[in-house]
C-alpha cells in the first residue's frame, strides 16, 4: 500500500513538475501554433508583444494570454487598425495545444480588457470587420479556418467601439463599454444571460440624436444560431435613468437586419420625465416630489438596409404634471406633454417629430409650445410656434441649473417660425417665415469675457420674414451707456446653423468707455517672438480677441470716448466687424484741442493681432497729443519740448499685443508733419538744454518753429527724419539723421554759421574783411547727436568748420591780394607808394595761409565758448 502511494505521489508530483514547466518547454511551439491557426483563419495581420501560458488560471483548460494585440486590416483597408486591446485572454482544452495534427483551435471562454474596435463600412459596402476566410465545403459549421468558437463565457472590459456606415452616414460610438456574457454558442440555440453598460452616442446624416447617453442593460436572449435571430425575453434598461421594458427580436438576414421591437415605461410616474434629462442636469432625483404622470411607449419593426431604417412610432404623454425639488422655492406644474416621433415608410428623410403640446408654468408665468420638425435627417424643415412670460429667474428657482451667471429679467414672446436647414445654410432668407414679437426687460448680464455688468433696461423685437429690427434697446456697463437700434437678418441661422451673425445697428451714447466691452480669451501657449520684440503668454494671460461669429455694421455717434487714457470727444463713424477684425470707416472726433480723423483695421485672426492705421491730425496741441499717444512719444521724443499746434497724417501697420497696444518694433510706415505753430523750452528735454548750453551763441528759449515741415519713415523699431532745414535768427540748421524706439539716436545737425556772428573776436587778417564779406561768408559747423534723448553725446566737429573757414579766406584773401597788388603797382607808377611800419614786416614773415588759420581758430575758439585758440583740436565730446 505504501509502495502504491509512493508510486501516485511521484506521478501526481511529475504531472505537477510538467505542468509548471509545460508553458517554458513549449512555448514557442505553442505560439508558432496559435499564430499558425489565426492566420489560417483570418485575412489580416495579427500580432502581439508577448504571449503568456497557463496551465493554472483555468485548470483543467489552458489559458493563453496576449499582450497588446493589434489587427490590422488588408486590402482594401490595408493599413488601418481594426481592433486592439492590452490583454486578451483566452481558454482552450490543454492537450489540443500540444496536438500536432490540424484539428481547429477551440476556444471555450474570452476576455479582452481596454480595447478599442474601429468597424467601417465604405461607400461601395465593404465592410472592414469582413477578415474572416472563406471555409471548404466540407468544413464543420461551427469552424471559422483554424479557430472554433466553442464560448461558455466572455467578458470585455472597459472597451470602446466606433461603428460608421459610410453607405447611410450612420455613426455609433460605444464607450467605456464592460460588458459579459454567459451561454452556450456551440449548440444550434441557447440562452445568453449578459449585463451591459456604456455610453452610447449615435448620429445619422449629420444630425446627433444623443452624445454619451448613460446606458445600463440586463437581458436574457434566446438565440437561434442556424436562423441568426436573436429574442428579447426577461430584460431591464436604464437610458439616462430611465426605466425601458423590451419586447421582439433581432434577426440578422443574408441582405439585411430585421427588426421587430416594442418597449414602455414599467410605471408613469413622471420622475420618469426627468430620468430622460442627463444626469448632469437633473441632479439627484429620488427625492424629488412629482404628480401626474408621464409614459413612454413605442415600437421599431422593420428592416435596415443601405435604403431602410425601421419604420418607428414613439409617443410621450404627460398630462397635468408637476414637480419640485426639495431645496428649491419653486415648483414647475401644469405640464402637459404630446409629442410622437414616427417613421412610417422606412425611409430615413421621412422621419418627423410632432410636438403637439408642450406647456409648463412657474408661478403666474405660463410658456406653451408646439410644432413639427420634419426630414430630419435630409433637410430638416421646422414649423414651431411659441407663447407666454417668463421671468428667468424663477428658473434657477425651479430647476438645478448650474450657469455661469444668474438668469433675471423678464422675457415676452408671441412669435411663429418656419424654415428649413437648407435655406438657413444657404442664406436663402425669402424662405423663412419669421412672424411676432419678443422683449425682455430687466436685464443683467455677467460674464468673465466682460470687466462690468451689462444692464438692459429695455429690448424689443420685431420679427418679419425679411429681417429681425431691434427697437429701443437701452442698455448701461460700467460708466457706459448706450441706445441701441437696427436689424438682424440671419438670427436663425446664426441660432441654428452656425453661421455669422449678421446685422446693421445704430448706436448713440453720452459716454462710451471702450474698456468696458472688451472681450477676454485666456491663452496657454508658451513662449514665442513676435516681429522683433519677445513676448510671453502665459497660462492664465488674457487675450482680448474680436468674436469671431459677428458679421455687423455699427455706426455710431457719442458725445464722450474713453480709451485707455485718451478722452474723444463728438464721436461719429462706423465700425464693421467680420472675420475677426474690426474696420474702422470714417471716423473723427476731437482730441488735444484739436480734431482726429481716422480709417484702419485691427484683426485678431492670427496668434498675434496686426493692425493697419491712417491718421489725420489737425491742429492738435503738441504737448498734450505726444503724451497722451505712446506712438508720437516714439516718433518725435523732442516734441515734448515744443508748446504749440501740428497737423499731421501717419500711415501706420504692425503686430498688437494681447491688450491690443502696438508692438513698437513692429510698426512700420510713415507722417508727415507740419508744425503750425511752436515755440521751444530746452529744460522740457535735456538734448535741447544740453545743445543749449554747447552753443553759447544760440539761444533755444526764443526758437520759432512755425510752419515746419518734416516727413518721418519708420520700420524694425527705427525712425528716420528726411532732411529738413530750418532758422535760429539767422543760422540756418540742416537736421538729418534717425533714432530708435529705444530712445536711443544718431543725428547730424549743420550750421550754417554767418561771418556777421564772429563780432569783436574777429582779428587778424579776418579785420581786413569788408562789411559785406562778413555778411556773405558762412562757416558750416558739423555737429554729432548719440546717446539717447535722455542722456545725450553732443559732438563739435571744429577741425572741419576750421578748414571751411579757412577755404574760404583763402578764396577771399587771394582775390584781395589782386587787387591790392593791382593798386600797388597802380601807385608805384604814380608815385603814391606809402612806407610799412614794424609789425607789419613781422607779420610778413608769415605765409598767408598760416595767418589765415591762426586767425580762424582764434574765430572758433572764441565763438563756442572757449578761452584759448585750438586750431588743432579736432572734437569736443561733454
Amino acid at each position: 500500500m505504501k509502495k502504491a502511494l509512493k508510486i501516485i505521489g511521484i506521478v501526481f508530483l511529475s504531472i505537477i513538475v510538467l505542468l509548471l514547466v509545460a508553458p517554458f518547454l513549449f512555448a514557442g511551439t505553442i505560439e508558432n501554433k496559435v499564430q499558425k491557426e489565426i492566420n489560417k483563419g483570418l485575412n489580416a495581420t495579427v500580432a502581439w508583444e508577448d504571449l503568456n501560458l497557463s496551465l493554472f488560471n483555468s485548470f483543467p483548460d489552458a489559458q493563453l494570454t496576449l499582450k497588446n494585440l493589434s489587427i490590422v486590416n488588408q486590402a482594401p483597408f490595408v493599413g488601418d487598425t481594426l481592433a486592439k486591446s492590452e490583454k486578451v485572454s483566452l481558454d482552450m482544452g490543454l492537450w489540443q495545444l500540444f496536438s500536432i495534427g490540424d484539428d481547429p483551435l477551440s476556444v471555450n471562454e474570452l476576455d479582452i480588457e481596454n480595447a478599442w474596435v474601429n468597424i467601417k463600412i465604405d461607400s461601395l459596402g465593404n465592410a472592414n470587420y469582413d477578415i474572416v476566410k472563406e471555409t471548404a465545403p466540407t468544413a464543420p459549421a461551427d469552424t471559422t479556418g483554424g479557430l472554433s468558437f466553442d464560448i461558455q463565457h466572455y467578458e470585455i472590459s472597459n472597451s470602446d467601439i466606433n461603428y460608421l456606415d459610410e453607405q447611410t452616414n450612420t455613426f455609433l460610438r460605444i464607450k467605456n463599454l464592460n460588458h459579459e456574457g454567459t451561454g452556450d454558442f456551440s449548440a444550434k440555440t441557447s440562452t445568453l444571460e449578459t449585463t451591459s453598460e456604456a455610453l452610447v452616442s449615435f448620429a445619422m446624416d449629420d444630425v446627433e440624436y444623443f452624445n454619451e447617453v448613460p446606458l445600463q442593460l440586463t437581458a436574457d436572449f434566446k438565440m437561434d444560431f442556424e436562423n441568426q435571430k436573436y429574442t428579447f425575453l426577461e430584460n431591464e434598461a436604464l437610458v439616462n435613468q430611465l426605466p425601458l421594458q423590451f419586447e421582439g427580436f433581432v434577426k440578422v438576414n443574408e441582405n439585411n437586419n430585421e427588426v421587430n421591437l416594442t418597449f414602455k415605461t414599467p410605471s408613469s410616474d413622471f420622475k420618469n420625465f426627468l430620468a430622460v434629462v442627463p444626469k448632469e442636469y437633473s441632479k439627484n432625483i429620488e427625492n424629488v416630489e412629482t404628480s401626474g404622470n408621464f409614459i413612454v411607449d413605442g415600437s421599431i419593426q422593420g428592416i435596415i438596409d443601405e435604403q431602410h431604417i425601421p419604420k418607428m412610432n414613439i409617443s410621450v404623454q404627460s398630462e397635468n404634471a408637476a414637480f419640485k425639488y426639495p431645496e428649491l422655492p419653486k415648483k414647475v406644474e401644469n405640464i402637459s406633454i404630446d409629442a410622437n416621433l414616427i417613421n412610417e415608410t422606412g425611409l430615413a428623410k421621412d422621419t418627423y417629430l410632432s410636438i403637439d403640446l408642450l406647456t409648463f408654468q412657474i408661478d403666474e408665468d405660463v410658456f406653451t409650445a408646439h410644432g413639427t420638425l420634419k426630414n430630419l435627417t435630409n433637410n430638416m424643415q421646422v414649423d414651431m410656434a411659441v407663447k407666454g412670460t417668463m421671468n428667468l429667474a424663477n428658473l434657477e428657482k425651479a430647476y438645478p441649473l448650474e450657469l455661469e451667471q444668474d438668469l433675471n429679467g423678464i422675457l415676452k414672446a408671441d412669435m411663429t417660425t418656419q424654415f428649413d436647414m437648407v435655406s438657413l445654410e444657404n442664406e436663402y432668407y425669402q424662405n423663412i417665415r419669421t412672424n411676432g414679437t419678443a422683449s425682455i426687460s430687466n436685464f443683467a448680464y455677467n460674464s468673465p469675457e466682460i470687466p462690468n455688468q451689462v444692464n438692459i433696461a429695455t429690448a424689443n423685437l420685431s420679427f418679419s420674414p425679411s429681417k429681425i429690427e431691434l427697437k429701443n434697446l437701452e442698455a448701461t456697463s460700467g460708466r457706459t451707456d448706450a441706445k441701441i437700434s437696427g436689424t438682424l437678418v440671419n438670427l436663425m441661422g446664426f441660432l441654428f446653423a452656425d453661421q455669422d451673425l449678421k446685422g446693421n445697428f445704430n448706436l448713440t451714447s453720452n459716454t462710451f468707455d471702450i474698456n468696458d466691452f472688451m472681450v477676454a480669451q485666456t491663452e496657454t501657449s508658451s513662449e514665442g517672438k513676435t516681429a522683433g520684440t519677445e513676448t510671453t503668454n502665459k497660462t492664465g494671460e488674457e487675450a482680448i480677441k474680436i468674436p469671431s461669429f459677428l458679421d455687423v455694421g455699427l455706426s455710431f455717434n457719442a458725445g464722450q470716448v474713453f480709451y485707455d487714457n485718451l478722452v474723444l470727444e463728438n464721436v461719429s463713424g462706423k465700425l464693421n466687424l467680420k472675420d475677426e477684425t474690426a474696420a474702422l470707416q470714417n471716423v473723427s472726433a476731437s482730441i488735444f484741442n484739436g480734431k482726429i480723423g481716422l480709417d484702419g483695421t485691427v484683426s485678431t485672426k492670427t496668434e498675434t493681432p496686426t493692425f493697419q492705421m491712417d491718421l489725420a491730425l489737425s491742429s492738435i496741441n503738441i504737448a498734450r497729443s505726444f503724451n497722451g499717444l505712446e506712438l508720437l512719444q516714439n516718433l518725435a521724443p523732442i516734441a515734448k519740448a515744443l508748446d504749440g499746434s501740428l497737423n499731421t497724417t501717419i500711415k501706420l501697420n504692425g503686430q498688437l499685443n494681447n491688450d491690443l497696444t502696438p508692438i513698437l518694433k513692429s510698426i512700420a510706415g510713415d507722417a508727415l508733419a507740419q508744425i503750425l505753430t511752436a515755440k521751444v523750452n530746452p529744460e522740457q528735454m535735456p538734448l535741447l538744454s544740453k545743445l543749449n548750453g554747447r552753443l553759447d551763441f544760440l539761444n533755444l528759449d526764443s526758437l520759432s518753429l512755425n510752419n515746419l515741415q518734416t516727413h518721418l519713415e519708420f520700420n524694425n523699431g527705427n525712425v528716420e527724419i528726411k532732411p529738413f532745414e530750418f532758422n535760429v535768427k539767422g543760422i540756418e540748421v540742416a537736421v538729418s539723421g534717425k533714432h530708435g524706439f529705444d530712445n536711443n539716436m544718431d543725428y547730424n545737425l549743420v550750421l550754417n554759421l554767418p561771418a556777421r556772428y564772429l563780432g569783436s573776436k574777429v582779428g587778424g587778417l579776418l579785420a581786413n574783411l569788408s562789411e559785406s564779406d562778413l555778411e556773405t561768408m558762412e562757416v558750416k559747423f558739423p555737429i554729432g547727436l548719440s546717446g539717447s534723448f535722455t542722456d545725450p553725446k553732443i559732438s563739435l566737429n571744429t577741425e572741419k568748420a576750421v578748414k571751411n573757414l579757412t577755404q574760404q579766406i583763402i578764396e577771399k584773401q587771394k582775390e584781395n591780394l589782386k587787387e591790392e597788388a593791382s593798386e600797388t603797382i597802380g601807385d608805384i607808377l604814380t608815385g603814391n607808394e606809402e612806407p610799412r611800419d614794424s609789425t607789419t614786416v613781422a607779420n610778413d614773415s608769415l605765409s598767408n595761409e598760416e595767418k589765415i588759420k591762426n586767425a580762424a581758430g582764434e574765430i572758433l575758439g572764441g565763438l563756442f565758448g572757449r578761452n584759448k585758440k585750438d586750431s588743432t583740436a579736432t572734437k569736443e565730446t561733454p
